[in-house]
C-alpha cells in the first residue's frame, strides 16, 4: 500500500507535499529532522492522507497537489475531497 499525504507544520503552518509506503515512519522522520526540506520546521501533522494499491497512482496525486503551487489551494482541494 502507498499514500499520499499533506503535512502542516505547527510551528510555521507550511505545509509539505508526499508520499510513501510507510506513513507513520515518513512522519517520524520529518518530525526528526531527517528531510531537508521540513528540517527545524516542525513538529508536523498529517492534514492528509489518500491510500492506493500502486505508488504510481499515490505519486500521480502528489504531483496534482503540487502542481497547485499555493498552500491555499491544497488546503481547498484537501476540504472538498474528504
Amino acid at each position: 500500500m502507498f499514500f499520499t499525504y499533506v503535512i502542516q507544520s505547527l510551528k510555521t503552518n507550511q505545509i509539505y507535499i508526499g508520499q510513501t509506503n510507510d506513513l507513520e515512519d515518513r512522519l517520524l522522520r520529518h518530525n526528526s529532522n531527517r528531510n531537508k526540506w521540513t528540517k527545524n520546521k516542525g513538529p508536523w501533522s498529517i492534514i492528509f492522507s489518500k491510500s492506493f494499491e500502486t505508488r504510481s497512482e499515490a505519486v500521480r496525486l502528489e504531483r496534482k497537489l503540487k502542481a497547485f503551487k499555493s498552500r491555499e489551494r491544497v488546503i481547498s482541494w484537501i476540504q472538498n475531497n474528504k
